[in-house]
């Protein structure tokens, strides 16, 4: 791979738009698939990548401009090329080993660190030994749904006419972004405000001005609830969902969630009709959508690029779970947890990386039997950042950054030599830590690590650990 394409690359995707000029920045918006219109535009006219989804403080707020990092900057732009100078493997090892045996990080840990321009082995230890990844599972969930359908991929709502007369069913999808509320607090997506409004319009033009609502969220299959049973990090499964189940106006972090996704959403709809002149008899009710039926209205989700890049910097299981059950249905295969694992553990062997030993119980993480490998990280984020995978990007350019954005946001930060040059995932169970995303290093390379580790005393300790670690990998000539 050409360096001056690898740094292309980096320009649009790898640091949070951290090679784009002050004046593009400023003047960014709106929102578009979760990136900033002139900022993925100006990235675009420098290779085929795609902005980065920097989130907003409050809801409504306008998008914030992006980190910027001058040291960085000097090294790129449109026919730019980066700075020379190899990788030492042998120093990247010496600054490792120490702070990979920290206690900190618990009795057993892997790593795998590689230069993604030229697929370079810089370090490795257990990089191939399958472990429990937490939310680090993620960066997989993400890559098999873009390999399976494309980042302009949206999800539809649709309202469809019943069996019988006088009848009409709210038809969900599985879009994780659909929101009932006016204003949205997590950004675009499918709204059920204007799916009502062009519902109540298309019934007025035909004479209608009374129904009965059915919904139908049969697409999904299998258990409604993760493994892991009730949790306020993740909503009963359903294919029809809006805000997540939330019952307030939070887009991401634990809350407690209703327990009938469905049926509070086709009630919304139902208020929503109400309030636009249409009068819903009797309470919504589960019901078949017949088949062929033309939709009377449809609402679509956020472009699957934005949905990823939401996912990975907020860390969004109800985001994760709904991509893994779309990479299901692109595949063929039933959309719960085993169609969902069997189709992402396919498309990642299609893309080449090696799945052996790795099983992907669900899109989220929150599962303990989940096993990935750091190489197999390191080789996805690898694939990412190949030109010739534009449609992978995404997965790059949803990484939160260190000291800014997402989980991220108070890691390595402040005076941290990675702050605002470092992405990642984070991972984090009880005694599981994680952290897997990409770097510039001192020579001007972009570097894709992982670090997995268990058994670990403390989530505190292991983060700093692992901050450490990856702070090495960005100084470390």
């Amino acid at each position: 791979m050409p360096l001056a394409k690898t740094w292309q690359l980096i320009a649009g995707s790898a640091v949070a738009g951290l090679a784009l000029s002050a004046v593009a920045v400023g003047a960014a918006g709106p929102w578009d698939s979760g990136q900033r219109k002139a900022e993925r535009d100006k990235a675009a006219s420098w290779s085929l990548t795609g902005g980065a989804d920097h989130g907003a403080d409050a809801a409504g707020a306008l998008p914030q401009a992006a980190p910027s990092a001058p040291g960085v900057l000097a090294a790129v732009g449109p026919g730019g090329a980066a700075k020379a100078g190899a990788v030492d493997p042998g120093g990247l090892a010496a600054a490792l080993r120490p702070l990979l045996a920290d206690p900190a990080l618990g009795n057993v840990r892997s790593a795998s660190v590689i230069d993604t321009a030229t697929g370079q082995v810089l370090y490795e230890s257990g990089a191939r030994e399958a472990m429990t990844p937490a939310s680090t599972i993620k960066i997989a969930t993400a890559a098999a749904a873009l390999a399976a359908l494309g980042p302009e991929h949206r999800i539809r709502t649709t309202v469809t006419p019943g069996a019988g007369p006088g009848q009409i069913v709210l038809v969900g999808g599985g879009d994780p972004s659909l929101t009932a509320k006016k204003k949205a607090p997590a950004g675009p997506g499918g709204s059920l405000v204007a799916l009502a409004a062009d519902t109540a319009q298309a019934l007025k033009a035909a004479g209608t001005d009374t129904v009965g609502l059915g919904y139908d969220d049969s697409l999904y299959t299998g258990a409604v609830r993760h493994p892991i049973g009730r949790n306020d990090n993740l909503a009963p499964v359903t294919a029809l969902t809006a805000d997540e189940g939330r019952p307030d106006d939070s887009a991401s972090g634990p809350v407690e969630r209703t327990e009938d996704p469905s049926g509070d959403t086709a009630r919304a709809f139902a208020a929503l009709l109400k309030e636009r002149g249409i009068k819903v008899t009797g309470e919504p009710a589960r019901a078949t959508a017949p088949a062929g039926a033309v939709p009377l209205a449809t609402t679509l989700s956020t472009p699957l690029a934005g949905l990823v890049e939401r996912m990975l910097t907020n860390s969004d299981n109800d985001i994760a779970e709904a991509l893994a059950r779309q990479t299901a249905l692109a595949s063929g295969r039933p959309a719960g947890f085993e169609g969902a694992e069997q189709a992402v553990t396919d498309r990642l062997a299609s893309l080449g990386v090696d799945v052996a030993g790795c099983r992907f119980a669900d899109g989220s993480g929150l599962a303990r039997t989940d096993k990935v490998s750091a190489g197999l990280l390191t080789g996805l984020l690898a694939k990412a950042a190949d030109p010739r995978r534009p449609e992978l990007r995404p997965v790059l350019t949803g990484l939160p950054v260190a000291g800014f954005t997402g989980t991220l946001r108070t890691r390595n930060a402040g005076t941290s030599p990675a702050a605002g040059v470092l992405r990642a995932k984070t991972g984090t169970l009880t005694g599981v830590n994680s952290l897997a995303g990409t770097v510039v290093d001192p020579s001007g390379r972009l570097l894709a690590f992982a670090f997995l580790t268990a058994n670990s005393p403390a989530a505190e300790g292991a983060e700093k650990a692992l901050d450490k670690l990856a702070a090495a990998v960005a100084t470390t000539p």
